[in-house]
This record gives C-alpha cells, structure tokens and sequence, in this order.
C-alpha cells in the first residue's frame, strides 16, 4: 500500500460533487483522511470561485492507473473533456504526491504536481498533512505553506 496525497476540486455543484467524490474514494480505498474545504478563485479564466479540499488515500494502484480510476470518477461527475483547460469543472481530482514518487513526461500524470504551487492545493494538504516532505524540494507540505505568499489570507471554509 502507499499512501497517495489528492486535490479535489469543483465550480459547478460543489458540495454535491465533492461529497459525492468523498464517498467513491471511501468505498474504492477505505479509509481516508480529508480536510476541511476551502472556496478559492478560479484560476487562469474568469469563472465562479472553486471549492477545494484534499485527502489522502492509501491504495494499492500503481500511479498510472490510480489516475487513471480518477478520471473515469471525474467522468462519472460529468467532467468535460473538450473544453479548455481552464474551465468550469464539476469534478477535478489529482494525484498531488504518491509516497516518495517523482515522475514526468507521463501526460497529465506529473509528481509531486506542479498545481502545488497554488494556494487552493497547498493549503489543504498542509493543514492534513504538514509533516510530509516534497520529493525533491527537501520542505515539508507545512514548510512551503508557512513561505506561501497566501499564507496570511483567510480562506473562507465551505461546510460540505
């Protein structure tokens, strides 16, 4: 088993959409550790603000194919496909980091996830998983929070 750190995300029903994701990945994985979610603004386009929240699985797929199964969960929540990237998204769920992984030049799947640079992933990791060190930039998720220009914002926290 490794354990598998994932940003999830939605401007389209998010509350429904997350509470919904929550629940597959608990029957699919188990156990899981989430945090609280947090209402960020769309980033790259002008769009209704995201709702944002992170978890932890423990799962006995491989990389590959752990991103694989989330998408097809994204596509069970009717994510498009065909849109721009920088879109509305009823569902958008990535593997941040998986155990000690550095990957790349694998498509879309890239660890640690260059979208932790962004508030709407780090904070939510950091306040699950402050402990935890990036591969390859020797700090912690709680490290990089604390240096993060956002860090002083208060984020408004979203009741699912």
């Amino acid at each position: 088993m490794q354990k598998a750190y994932l940003s999830l995300g939605s401007n389209q029903e998010p509350r429904r959409h997350l509470a919904l994701a929550l629940q597959e990945l608990r029957e699919r994985f188990g156990d899981l550790v989430a945090s609280a979610a947090y209402r960020f603004p769309a980033v790259g386009f002008d769009g209704p603000d995201f709702v944002n929240l992170a978890a932890v699985i423990g799962t006995d797929l491989p990389p590959q194919q752990l991103n694989d199964w989330l998408h097809a969960l994204e596509d069970r929540h009717g994510r498009r496909r065909d849109v721009p990237r920088f879109s509305d998204r009823t569902l958008d769920v990535d593997i941040v980091l998986y155990g000690d992984a550095v990957l790349s030049g694998r498509g879309n799947l890239q660890l640690p996830r260059d979208e932790l640079r962004h508030a709407f992933v780090l904070l939510p990791l950091a306040q699950i998983a402050p402990e935890v060190q990036v591969p390859g930039r020797g700090l912690s998720l709680g490290q990089l929070w604390r240096e993060h220009p956002d860090h002083a914002t208060a984020f408004e926290v979203v009741p699912l």
